[in-house]
């Protein structure tokens, strides 16, 4: 059993992307999965169709909720916003590590004073659809890992409760922060599966065994013939049955 700076961990690992464009689309979907074997991540296109109503309705579900919204804005607003999120009775929130120590300091102090279990906290680094090239485009002139742990020691400066990070980088951070710190994946691909727009990906197994505490999946399971032996394919390539 996993344990987060003091939030309890179960091994439930595999995070399904609801990519849909309508509610309609996500909860036809979600009604064929047991929220007993993922979690559901509700990212900005759904979030935006649907809003908060539809994020209380999927917790009602029984799933648990990661807030993909990725906050970057100055510390009192995204502070603001951690809050509110968190009041939806979501799993899981993000920021962006780049917005800096005081943005991200201030968002984990809201959630401080929030009812009932306080949800995850965690930073976004680099994403895993930008390669070394993209980021000297940008004038970052040190590699993508290089830029993940920087940005992941000032998260952990912060005292957030993890990062979202390439598995390419989680040995190193597995490292540097130990068990008390979530790595959050995503990029996750079987073999067979299609890369599409993800440039650093690894497979479940891999992830699992590189350090990654949670993997993100998306297509690969809400694009299968049958999502739910999907799911159970990830679920038991990541328990390491296969």
């Amino acid at each position: 059993m996993l344990h987060i700076q003091g939030v309890h961990l179960t091994e439930k690992r595999i995070i399904i992307a609801l990519d849909f464009p309508t509610a309609a689309a996500a909860e036809q979907f979600l009604s064929g999965l047991d929220p007993a074997s993922c979690r559901v991540k509700i990212g900005k296109e759904l979030f935006t169709a649907a809003g908060p109503d539809f994020v209380r309705r999927v917790v009602a579900m029984g799933f648990d909720v990661f807030l993909d919204l990725k906050f970057h804005d100055i510390p009192n607003t995204v502070a603001g916003a951690v809050r509110v999120a968190a009041e939806l009775g979501v799993w899981m929130i993000n920021v962006h590590a780049s917005g800096g120590v005081a943005m991200m300091s201030e968002a984990r102090e809201a959630l401080e004073v929030v009812s009932g279990t306080r949800p995850l906290l965690i930073a976004v680094t680099i994403l895993t659809s930008l390669a070394e090239d993209d980021l000297t485009r940008q004038g970052i002139s040190c590699s993508p890992a290089e830029q993940v742990i920087r940005l992941a020691e000032i998260t952990s400066e912060a005292g957030l409760d993890g990062v979202v990070c390439s598995a390419a980088e989680t040995p190193l951070l597995r490292e540097r922060f130990g068990d008390r710190f979530a790595l959050i994946t995503p990029g996750i691909r079987r073999t067979e599966d299609a890369r599409g727009d993800q440039k650093r990906v690894v497979g479940p197994a891999e992830a699992v065994a590189m350090g990654s505490t949670y993997l993100v999946v998306g297509r690969p399971i809400t694009q299968a013939t049958s999502p739910a032996q999907a799911l159970r394919e990830f679920n038991s390539a990541a328990a390491g049955d296969c």
